[in-house]
This record gives structure tokens, sequence and C-alpha cells, in this order.
């Protein structure tokens, strides 16, 4: 061991160590230096913007400028197809002849989608699901129908579509709502020999309204009267349509 601390101590280990360490630092400087000199460091050129640009353009400019390319494709709706969106490198980045530059264009080729079931759903939540869906709103018309803004039916390219079925992404979509008045005019019940809640469910359910009601003669238990006679009148053999809405007066009684 004393000998070991000896040889450290003496002239040849400091001269074989200076010499080691010139050979480390000799070599560090050489590689240094060699790839500087292979990465061409500080050298290069921007890379132009393609964004906004045809693709046939874009690859002009990239043929001319010695960059290779590569090209990926996404639907987007209302962009017209072959249209760049995205680079890599990014516009300005400065980067050697030949890389290789990432494009992204707008698909020519639209993606189908599978149509919701909208009907009765209101105007408001059928606009939603369409934008959801990647499709449009197209012309909107209305019908007599009391569902006011409710769909009631809807078609693509002037044909009826079935729930399910696959129309191209973008497609606009006619739909027929409810004007919520539904008929001017419905049938009068006949209301005679019903007692007062038959005669309010007859017509309430012929969209009509009850109007005044009045007893006739002494009324004992007013839960078993009857209906003696109606206002409008219900005449046999004839259409008896009122205006939706109309008021019915009666006239009930034990007898």
């Amino acid at each position: 061991m004393s000998r070991f601390f000896k040889y450290l101590a003496s002239p040849e280990f400091r001269k074989q160590a200076i010499i080691a360490f010139t050979v480390i630092v000799v070599l560090v400087f050489t590689l240094f230096i060699s790839l500087r000199f292979y990465t061409r460091h500080g050298e290069g050129r921007p890379v132009p913007n393609f964004k906004g640009l045809n693709i046939e353009k874009a690859v002009e400019i990239l043929e001319q400028e010695g960059f290779r390319y590569q090209v990926d494709s996404v639907f987007i709706l209302d962009k017209p197809a072959g249209l760049v969106t995205e680079q890599d490198p990014d516009a300005g980045t400065n980067v050697k002849d030949n890389r290789m530059i990432y494009l992204t264009i707008v698909s020519s080729q639209t993606p189908d989608v599978v149509f919701p079931d909208i009907t009765d759903k209101t105007f408001i939540e059928v606009r939603a699901m369409l934008t959801n869906y990647g499709l449009k709103l197209g012309d909107t018309t209305y019908q007599s129908d009391i569902a006011k803004d409710a769909v009631l039916s809807f078609s693509y390219a002037g044909q009826k579509l079935r729930v399910g079925q696959k129309i191209p992404k973008g497609s606009r979509i006619d739909l027929v709502l409810g004007d919520g008045f539904g008929a001017s005019e419905v049938e009068l019940p006949n209301l005679v020999g019903l007692t007062l809640s038959e005669a309010m469910f007859s017509i309430k359910g012929a969209s009509l309204s009850v109007g005044e009601l009045s007893y006739e003669g002494v009324v004992r238990d007013s839960s078993n009267a009857i209906i003696k006679h109606q206002y409008p009148s219900y005449t046999p053999d004839s259409l008896n349509k009122i205006s939706i809405g109309t008021k019915i007066n009666l006239v009930l009684s034990n007898d």
C-alpha cells in the first residue's frame, strides 16, 4: 500500500496523468468541432407558411425549396377540399435542407353520419342535435298542430329520412314544425246525458273549454247530475264543427 501512495506522489505518475488529461481534452474538442461541422450549426432556412394554400401550390413550393413532405387529411365542414390547415414545423422555423415537412389538408371525401331521432323534439333541441352531428339546418315550414315548434317530419334533398339512416356529413335537413294552433275547427261532442265529470273530459279532449254551468230544477246531488242541455247544441246528422277553444255552456239536472 505504501508503494502505491509513493507511486501517486512520483513525477512519473504526474506525467502520465497530464498526458491522459491532455488526450481527453483534445478528443472532446475534436468531437465538438466535428459535430458542429456535421450538423452545420446555425445554417438552414425558414419554413414557408403553407396554411391557407391549396395542396398543389404547397407542393410546388416544397419542391422548389428542397424539402421533403408528408400529407395527411381530415374532413372539415365548410372548408374546400385540398386546403392546407396545419403544418409541422410551424412557419418561420429554421430547418435544414431536405427536412420532412408534415401537412394536414381538408379531405375531399365526406364521411357519413347516422341520422338521430328528432321526432317530437323542439326546434331548439333539434338545432343543437344537428350541429352536434355535423349536419345543417335547411328550410323550416309550419303546419297546423297543437305542439308548437315540435318537429313533425324531416327530409333531406326532398326525400323523407329514417332514424338511423346514413347521410353525408354537412347535409341540410328540412324540418316541418307544429304551429301551436292545430286545426281551426273541431267537432262538437254530444254531451247530453253525461255527468259533469264525463262532459268536462270530452270537452277538454276536443280542445274546447267549459263555459257557464247552470242547473234545472232542484239539484240534490251535483255529482250525479247529468247534462240536460248544451250550448252550442249538438245536432244529429250534421257536421257540428265549431272553432277550437269555444266555450260550451252546460245545463245540469237530477231529473
